[in-house]
Formats: structure tokens, C-alpha cells, sequence
């Protein structure tokens, strides 16, 4: 079966779904935990209750979210490429990319800056709420100046890069002949891969490569500038790549979605080993440092794709089966995510000096953030032309004020194969 064909009659896979889903969600915990890391960090706010569980926590938790995000992104990407053509591709990459990154930007980014304006006034012992908004969109008078940067939706403009490049090399290797012998390696590969623990190592280290040249440990947050951060570019673009040839090859994606006895050797060792060499990176004054970087690079990559392949194998085994519940969370993540940020940082303000212990503060945060995401999720968003633009279509309310009832009908992604929420 040839890739296009493939990407025609490939049934609607759950397990991703979840996934993805899994990994926006696990974004939000990561925000969130953020405050009670017991160094200051120049978060918007440091809670009086904090652990280094937490700092463990982000460690592991950055490692593999948006790495797994950009796979997925990849895996569908071909899909929709194969499915529609380039010239739709391009306009449903514009539509659900560009657009709420655009746009988001412009609704979110005045209200996370006032966050971190309350926060240092809630450090300082003074909270003016009023003076904090005002603050927070008085940075709108400034632009161009700082334009598109300074949010958490990096991650798009980083998507729409990383899809840029990959339809250029495309067209420049079917411009040179080279498309044909390059995408049968490619796909022998790939298929290889796809079913040996050896594919860990392997993609590990050019992750590796690309993590030694970033300017802090682990992966960095390219946030502050529209200038490309080539080694972040790499990385990601490495995870889309590898997520797009696995929809070329019919069942890799199922081979590598595994809980195998090695992977789960390999994430636990790379776990522990990055959480004790990454003290070494506050002494960068101990002879040691160079080679306690570089075995964490090493650690991390691992532990990277380790995590990728096993939250894919979970999923896999877990969650492989249609489920409404799942399916509504799937389609409502990717709105979460997009708007949790202001929610995480005022929420943590709020609570910042409240005499409770940092994990019942933690989940507080984030389940406040997912419910009152979810309720203008559901009562303004999914049926609307907002939800058009974010999962496809319209789709009838699941919480309040259900039109019809669909429970009992094939979903029609199910039946067309058209996939929802970010196609990407």
C-alpha cells in the first residue's frame, strides 16, 4: 500500500487522539506547577508552599510534551497533505494555525502580561488588580515593537515553520529527481525503526546534537523573539519529520506505540540520570560540567523519546477504542491549551500565599483552568465558527443545551475518515 493510498483508508486511530490530547493537557500541569519550584525562576509568581518533586516534575514533563506534540502533528500532516493536496493543506494550515495564533496572540498576551504584573506587585505585598490590567494592555501601544512574542503560542509560529520547510525540501527533491529514491529509503527506515527498541538510541542522538546548543539545559521555550532558534527548529522539526514518515509506512506508528520491558528501561534511566546531573548546572565553575552536560544531553534525549514511545504505547493500550468522552476532551485540547495561561497565572497569584500544601494547590489550579475552560469551550466555542476554525466543523454542545442526540450515531469523521480538533 503506497503512502497516498495509506493516508485515504487509515482508520481513525483513538489512541492518538488521546494522545495528543495528553500531551496538551500535561502542558497545563506543567504551567501550573511552575509556582512551586522552589527556586525563583522569574515565573510570575513563587508560592509559599513549594517542593523540588516539582522541579523533577517540569524537568521530565518538558522533555516530551511538545516533542510528542510535533510527532502527532506530523502523522496527521501527511495525512491531510496526502488526503487533499497541497494547495488545501496549506489553506487548513493557515486556518488552524496561523489564524488562533494571530489572534490569540492579540486577546492573550495583555492578560499574561498583567499576570506577571500582579504577580511581582503580590511578591512586593501590594495588589493593585485595576493597575495590573491596565498595565497588561498598555504593552499593546508599543508595537510593533515585541510583536508575536512573549506567549506560550510559540509553538504555532514554530509549526508553521517547521510544515514551511518540510513542503520546500519536498518540492526541491521532486524538482532534482531526488524525491522518489530519497522517500524509499526513507520509508525502509522508517519501517525498520518502527519496531526495534534500537530506534530509541538511534533517534536520540541527533536530539542529543541539537540539545548541547541550546542555551540552557534541556529544551528551551524559543519565546522572545520571531528569530528562528535553529537548534529548537531542528529538534522540532526532527519529531515532525519522523511523525510524518511514520504515516507513510502502513502499521509503523502501531509497531512504535509500544510499552516494551526496554523502553521502560531506557525512560528510567534517562529520568534519573538528567535529574542528578541537572544540579550541575548551577555550578558552572565545577571541573566537571562539560561532562556532566554531556551526559545529560544524553540522559534527556533518551528520556525524550523514551517517554514519547511510551505515552504512545499507554494510549495504544488504554484508550484504542472509540470513546465519546475522549473524543469531546480531543477536540476541546487544543482550545485549553490556547487559553489556560492567563487562567494558571492569576489562579496562581491567587493562591500564592494561601496556608496549603503545594499539591492541593496544584490540582486546584488546574482543574479551576480545565473546568472554566471547558464551559466556554462548550457554550461558545464547538458550535460556533470559532469551533469550525479550531476542530474542522461545528459540532453540537456536549454539556449544555445539546441539539440532538448523537450518541447512538457513527461520528462523521468516523465514516468520511476526517479527522478533527488540530489536524496537523
Amino acid at each position: 500500500m503506497n503512502a497516498a493510498t495509506h493516508a485515504v483508508t487509515n482508520p481513525r486511530l483513538d489512541f492518538l487522539d488521546a494522545a495528543r490530547a495528553f500531551a496538551l493537557l500535561l502542558g497545563i500541569v506543567f504551567h501550573a506547577g511552575l509556582s512551586f519550584i522552589p527556586v525563583f525562576i522569574g515565573w510570575a509568581v513563587m508560592d509559599v508552599s513549594t517542593s523540588p518533586l516539582v522541579s523533577a516534575f517540569t524537568l521530565v514533563s518538558h522533555s516530551f510534551r511538545m516533542p510528542l506534540f510535533f510527532l502527532l502533528a506530523g502523522f496527521f500532516g501527511h495525512m491531510v497533505f496526502h488526503r487533499k493536496g497541497a494547495g488545501p493543506f496549506v489553506l487548513t494550515r493557515l486556518k488552524r494555525i496561523a489564524v488562533p495564533f494571530a489572534a490569540g496572540w492579540f486577546l492573550l498576551y495583555p492578560l499574561i502580561v498583567s499576570g506577571w504584573v500582579i504577580g511581582g506587585q503580590s511578591l512586593a505585598g501590594e495588589v493593585d488588580i485595576p493597575a495590573g490590567l491596565a498595565a497588561g494592555f498598555q504593552r499593546l501601544a508599543g508595537l510593533p515593537t515585541g510583536l508575536w512574542v512573549g506567549t506560550h503560542l510559540w509553538f504555532l509560529y514554530y509549526l508553521l515553520l517547521v510544515q514551511a520547510v518540510v513542503l520546500v525540501l519536498r518540492a526541491i527533491a521532486k524538482a532534482t529527481g531526488l524525491y522518489r529514491p530519497l522517500t524509499r529509503g526513507i520509508d525502509l527506515a522508517t519501517g525498520r525503526m518502527a519496531g526495534s527498541w534500537m530506534a530509541l538510541p538511534v533517534l536520540a542522538v541527533p536530539t542529543a546534537g541539537c540539545l548541547w546548543f541550546m542555551n540552557h539545559w534541556g529544551l528551551d521555550t524559543p519565546d522572545r523573539s520571531l528569530l528562528p532558534h535553529l537548534p529548537v527548529l531542528m529538534l522540532y522539526g526532527g519529531c515532525f519529520g519522523f511523525g510524518w514518515a511514520l504515516h507513510r509506512v502502513a502499521g509503523s506508528v502501531e509497531r512504535f506505540a509500544r510499552v516494551s520491558p526496554a523502553a521502560v528501561i531506557m525512560a528510567v534511566a534517562g529520568i534519573a540520570s538528567a535529574v542528578v546531573l541537572s544540579e550541575f548546572q548551577h555550578a558552572p565553575g565545577d571541573p566537571g560540567y562539560p561532562i556532566a552536560r554531556l551526559g545529560f544531553v544524553a540522559a534527556y534525549a533518551l528520556m525524550m523519546w523514551s517517554l514519547v514511545a511510551l505515552t504512545l504505547g499507554a494510549a495504544r493500550r488504554l484508550l484504542d477504542r472509540p470513546s465519546p468522552a475522549v473524543r469531546y476532551l480531543s477536540d476541546a485540547s487544543y482550545w485549553l491549551y490556547l487559553v489556560h495561561l492567563p487562567i494558571v497565572v492569576w489562579l496562581q497569584v491567587a493562591v500564592a500565599e494561601w496556608p496549603l500544601h503545594w499539591s492541593l494547590k496544584l490540582v486546584l489550579i488546574f482543574l479551576a483552568t480545565v473546568g472554566v475552560s471547558l464551559l466556554a469551550y462548550d457554550l461558545f466555542v464547538r458550535s460556533t465558527w470559532l469551533g469550525a476554525i479550531l476542530n474542522g466543523r461545528r459540532k453540537p454542545r456536549a454539556l449544555f443545551g445539546r441539539r440532538r442526540d448523537d450518541s447512538t450515531r457513527e461520528p462523521e469523521n468516523v465514516r468520511t475518515g476526517k479527522k478533527s480538533a488540530l489536524n496537523v
